[in-house]
């Protein structure tokens, strides 16, 4: 069964067997994916990552120079490419340090043709999720700070104006459909505002106290 899709999803290999590559490459051609790069070793496979960016890289645990663990870690750390692990070892630490690096597929070797697209569509469906947990938690965050913002902003107006709670949002929310701009950049705009004026008034000289004869 090969990929249906208009643009082939793009992989990079790397394995120190030359046989292992060439065998990969073939079967996954196959199936539709496109090899966009080859590597040998763990750190070759993370440079060509970084420049080819490829939807998902596929690495063999056991390479010279830096192991797939190792590169997967990197991969993950600077989320370039989800990664499925190609292994032939099933010891319960390397197991557990490719969970720490993120992996998010296996393929055993001698891996069949069958294994291989439901392992690679598996790990992209992780990946994709993660990156949209990781937008919401995000989003929520910015949120979180511009409400902190307005509520200073509005205790600021509420306190030199001498405005309700419901007035100084008004006035802010007025603000920011004249400006155009959104309610944490008026809020902001607010802050550096009383603080400058502050600053200001903080900086006055004082008048010289009279001398007595």
């Amino acid at each position: 069964m090969a990929v249906s899709s208009s643009t082939p999803i793009r992989i990079l290999i790397a394995d120190d067997e030359p046989i292992i590559r060439l065998d990969l490459r073939e079967l996954l051609t196959s199936l539709g994916y496109d090899v966009v790069g080859e590597a040998a070793d763990g750190r070759t496979a993370v440079e060509l990552a970084r420049k080819l960016k490829p939807d998902l890289v596929i690495l063999d645990i056991k390479m010279p120079e830096v192991d797939g663990i190792d590169a997967a870690e990197a991969l993950h750390r600077e989320r370039l490419a989800p990664v499925v692990l190609l292994t032939a070892y099933s010891e319960r630490e390397l197991v557990e340090r490719a969970r720490r690096a993120g992996v998010a597929g296996y393929l055993v070797k001698p891996f069949r043709e069958s294994e291989i697209m439901p392992v690679i569509e598996l790990a992209l469906a992780r990946f994709h999720e993660v990156q949209r947990l990781e937008r919401q938690v995000v989003e929520l965050q910015e949120a979180l700070e511009a409400r902190k913002l307005i509520e200073r902003a509005k205790g600021v107006l509420m306190q030199v104006h001498g405005l309700s709670e419901a007035e100084a949002f008004q006035r802010m929310r007025r603000l920011s459909m004249d400006s155009r701009k959104s309610m944490r950049e008026i809020a902001e705009a607010i802050l550096l505002a009383h603080q400058l004026e502050s600053a200001g008034r903080t900086n006055e000289p004082r008048s010289s106290l009279p001398q007595h004869d």
